[in-house]
């Protein structure tokens, strides 16, 4: 596509890629996080707009990004606003491969095919334009150091970083403790982000089920009792389409 801004979703994926092993770190939540990503991204191109929890279309008409724009088309198709947290925890078959094709189709990243275990054949991608990577994180250290509140996007890719697990990936080790603690708290600088980062966790923890209430004073609603069910044994949370498989490891 050869623009000059980045996506959010392809800027999560390059923060992803392991320089090393050329594989994507915390692969099956970062499916969820591109789905997410994706509807920040439609939100930033006022596309999209929060209501409630829920997610709902305000301009139709495309943004010339062909992936963005079938994500907005299947939105539109929905007619009425859907829950974050149901949009990123259903099917995105293919999601991260086709975001690895389109960057190695704009030159920033790199195909290298392999085999394991000297038989099947694998793909690993390399990060070409390392600048660019650098760039990225540099970004995200800057919000993290200086505590100034960064700029929407930013905050938001800070935010999705977070809510799949990268963390441990930016800033390994106790030494990355700090850091790790300031990335989670960049959540509340973008409520769009914020939004979504939450409903990539709910579905990670499996409860998106129900929607998101505020808590009654002691953390339970009033005069509430778990739920379980005659045959004594609490019922296990649904993970159902809460992961979607795709793409390279």
């Amino acid at each position: 596509m050869g623009r000059s801004r980045r996506t959010i979703p392809e800027e999560l994926l390059l923060l992803a890629l392991d320089p090393t092993t050329g594989t994507t770190a915390q692969p099956q939540s970062l499916d969820l996080g591109l789905a997410g990503a994706q509807l920040v991204e439609l939100a930033l191109a006022g596309r999209i707009a929060p209501d409630g929890d829920r997610i709902a279309v305000v301009l139709p008409r495309p943004t010339g990004d062909p992936t963005l724009d079938s994500a907005l088309e299947l939105l539109r198709r929905r007619g009425s606003p859907v829950r974050a947290v149901h949009w990123i925890g259903g099917p995105r078959l293919g999601l991260r491969q086709t975001y690895l094709t389109h960057l190695e189709r704009c030159g920033m990243v790199s195909a290298v095919e392999g085999q394991m275990c000297g038989v099947l054949p694998t793909t690993r991608y390399q990060a070409t334009e390392t600048a660019i990577s650098r760039e990225i994180r540099a970004r995200l250290d800057t919000a993290i150091r200086t505590g100034v509140p960064p700029d929407p996007r930013t905050a938001a890719l800070a935010a999705l970083a977070h809510a799949v697990g990268l963390g441990k990936h930016l800033y390994p080790g106790n030494e990355g403790r700090s850091s790790r603690s300031r990335l989670r708290d960049l959540i509340r600088h973008d409520p769009m982000g914020g939004l979504v980062a939450h409903a990539v966790m709910d579905v990670q923890n499996g409860v998106a089920a129900q929607p998101r209430r505020a808590p009654a004073p002691g953390g339970r609603q009033p005069g509430a009792r778990p739920s379980v069910p005659a045959s004594g044994v609490p019922a296990q949370p649904s993970h159902r389409g809460s992961m979607a498989r795709v793409g390279a490891r």
